[in-house]
Order: C-alpha cells, then sequence, then structure tokens
C-alpha cells in the first residue's frame, strides 16, 4: 500500500506569496495550466481524498479525472489571509510552532490534528492518493521521517508536487 501526498496547484495567493490556509481559492490559470501538463502519476488502484478546500478538488480532477472522492477537513490548513494583519505580523515574529496565529492553530495543534488523520489511513488495504496542502504535507513528513533533519519548511513541496510513502520509506512525485 502507498500513501501519496500531492499539494495543490498555485492560487493566485501562492503565485503572490500569500498565506491563505482556510480561504477557499480556486486554482490560478497557470496553476491549472500546469497542472494539465504535469507528467502523469501511476497511482493503480486507488481511494482520493481532499482537504475538501476548492483548490484541491481542482488539482485532483486535473491530476485524475472525475473520480469518486472523500473530504477529510482535518487536512486542512488553518489560518485565514492574514498578510497586512499586524497580529499575523506579530505572531510571525514569535515561534509559529508553539504559537498559533490569530484564529488559527500552531504548528504543534495543527501537526497533531493532521497526524491523527494520517494514522486513521495508514489501516487501509488500498493505496490512497491525498490532495491537500503544503503545511499539511509538510507536518506529516517532517513527522515520518525525523531521520532525515528536515524542518517543516525544507519538506513542504512545490504545487502540483508532492511525495509517496510506502511502508518506512518515501520517493518524491515531480
Amino acid at each position: 500500500m502507498t500513501i501519496f501526498l500531492i499539494r495543490h496547484g498555485r492560487t493566485l495567493a501562492n503565485e503572490q506569496h500569500l498565506y491563505c490556509g482556510s480561504t477557499d481559492l480556486p486554482l490560478s490559470r497557470a496553476g491549472r495550466e500546469a497542472l494539465a501538463s504535469h507528467p502523469s502519476i501511476d497511482v493503480g488502484a486507488a481511494h482520493f481524498i481532499t482537504s475538501g478546500m476548492r483548490r484541491c478538488n481542482e488539482t485532483l480532477a486535473i491530476l485524475f479525472g472525475d473520480v469518486p472522492y472523500e473530504v477529510v477537513r482535518d487536512f486542512r490548513e488553518s489560518y485565514e489571509m492574514l498578510k497586512d494583519e499586524p497580529a499575523y505580523q506579530a505572531w510571525l515574529s514569535r515561534d509559529p510552532e508553539i504559537n498559533p496565529p490569530p484564529g488559527g492553530e500552531s504548528g504543534e495543534q495543527m501537526t497533531r490534528r493532521v497526524l491523527a488523520a494520517y494514522k486513521a489511513l495508514e489501516s487501509r488495504k488500498e493505496n490512497t492518493v491525498i490532495v491537500t496542502h503544503g503545511g499539511v504535507i509538510a507536518a506529516i513528513m517532517a513527522s515520518l521521517f525525523p531521520e532525515e533533519g528536515k524542518n517543516r519548511y525544507q519538506w513542504q513541496p512545490k504545487p502540483g508536487e508532492g511525495y509517496a510513502i510506502t511502508g518506512g520509506a518515501y520517493s518524491t512525485i515531480p
């Protein structure tokens, strides 16, 4: 059994280097075009999951067609677009792993939530594709592969990319 973690395609917020978290943004035109020209990903017979956010659902449809999928809200990120908010700027200057952003969760809280949802999938006997967010993927990878010595931000894949996890090993998905 393999679990595929795929980051959604680019949005306008990604292109402007903004955090969008729980804001339900669509893919940008460039994001849709990049995914459409993306190499196919062979996942075999698989169960599909998204965070339920529009950008994840659109990514799934572009990469895999009109397949049935399950929404698991625990695979969402937790903050709104806050770039210009003074409280958000103050949060960035503190340790975001411990301190939650305004109206959101700390990195530790988000990681616990995401890992609980991930662990629930490990008992399945089928390949599973999760189209989700960069922070979610990074939290999972940093927790599963601590021996790599990478922090959460080093694990975050580019839009449309991710990881395939089989047993105790992983490979990248270009």
